[in-house]
C-alpha cells in the first residue's frame, strides 16, 4: 500500500502524487479506501483510485539508482521493429500500458532508428509512430526527472551525460 506523499505511475495518467487515502461507504457493501491523487505533469486533475484497483497498473516510481542501471543498459536495449503496421501499434501500445520502463525504451529507440534510417532515404514516420513515440518519450522522461527531482526537459542531457561515460568497448554495437 502506497503512502500518503508517494510518487507512483498510475497507468498511462503517468507520475502522481498520492495526497491522501480516503474510506468512503460504498451502499451496503462496506467500506472502500481510496488513493487520492494528483498527476505530477498535468493542471487541474484529481483521481480517485481504490486502493486494491487491478483494472489500471498502480506502481512506485522508479529510484535513482533504477534511473542509472536503466541509462547504463539503454546501448544494448534490442529493438522491436514490426512491419504490420496494426500489429506495431498493439504491441507499442501495449508495452506504454505495461509501465515496464524496458518495453518503453525499446519503443524510443526501435522508432528512433527507424526514423533515421528512414530519414537517410527521404522519407518520414507516420504520424501513428510519431504519436507513439511521444507517448513513451513522455512516460519515461516524466518518471526519471521525478525520480531524480530535476525538469523532463532535463531528462536527455542527464542520459546523453551518463552514456557518454560509458566506456565504447563496453558497449556492444548495434
Amino acid at each position: 500500500m502506497f503512502k500518503v506523499n508517494d510518487y507512483i505511475i498510475y497507468g498511462l495518467t503517468g507520475v502522481c502524487q498520492v495526497t491522501d487515502i480516503t474510506t468512503e461507504e460504498i451502499g451496503d457493501n462496506g467500506e472502500m479506501q481510496y488513493y487520492v491523487l494528483i498527476p505530477v505533469y498535468q493542471d487541474n486533475l484529481t483521481i480517485k483510485a481504490p486502493v486494491n484497483n487491478n483494472n489500471v497498473m498502480m506502481r512506485p516510481i522508479i529510484t535513482r539508482e533504477e534511473v542509472d542501471e536503466l541509462i547504463a543498459g539503454m546501448p544494448e536495449q534490442e529493438t522491436i521493429w514490426i512491419e504490420d503496421m496494426r500489429e506495431r501499434k498493439n504491441t507499442f501500445q501495449a508495452a506504454l500500458k505495461s509501465g515496464d520502463n524496458e518495453e518503453i525504451i525499446k519503443i524510443i529507440k526501435t522508432i528512433y532508428l527507424e526514423r533515421e534510417a528512414r530519414s537517410a532515404v527521404g522519407k518520414k514516420m507516420t504520424m501513428t509512430d510519431e504519436n507513439m513515440m511521444n507517448a513513451a518519450e513522455t512516460q519515461l522522461y516524466q518518471e526519471i526527472a521525478t525520480a531524480l527531482n530535476i525538469s523532463p526537459e532535463e531528462v536527455i542531457p542527464y542520459i546523453h551525460g551518463k552514456l557518454s561515460n560509458i566506456s565504447p568497448s563496453s558497449v556492444q554495437s548495434e
